[in-house]
């Protein structure tokens, strides 16, 4: 795996990601730290892809479990240490899924899988962050 950052000029704290996969992204600062606010921040980024990679490793658990689930979301709320480095300290993540005959103990195993077994982007947060996880299902008719 491979990404390449590009800043994008004196003027500016934006940067390009120029992914291995052929991708790429804008990242940027706020504005009281030079930033003109073109895209999330880094840390931000990291947040969210970590939300993704387990987001990735229920829904594909679930799916072959066989369950009918029809949509995931995880939102991820973080708190940072207040000294440099600012590392996350405490990480809440909280899956809301539908779907039809769900199954909680299934759903409790995938979360437990990701965190446990799967999931290198929370395994590594989890190096300096408490994280805890909740969940929420909502049967469709």
């Amino acid at each position: 795996m491979k990404t390449l950052i590009r800043w994008t000029g004196s003027d500016t704290m934006s940067f390009v990601a120029e992914t291995g996969s052929g991708h790429a992204f804008v990242m940027d600062g706020a504005p009281d730290g030079g930033g003109r606010n073109l895209g999330p921040r880094p840390m931000e980024v990291v947040l969210s892809g970590s939300a993704a990679c387990t987001a990735y490793d229920v829904v594909l658990i679930l799916r072959k479990s066989g369950m009918d689930i029809h949509g995931c979301t995880v939102s991820a709320q973080a708190e940072r240490a207040e000294t440099d480095p600012k590392v996350f300290t405490k990480i809440v993540l909280t899956f809301r899924i539908s779907g039809r005959n769900l199954k909680a103990n299934l759903v409790e195993r995938a979360i437990s899988l990701s965190h446990e077994k799967y999931c290198s982007a929370t395994k590594m947060l989890g190096m300096t962050a408490e994280i805890t996880t909740h969940y929420e299902l909502t049967e469709l008719a």
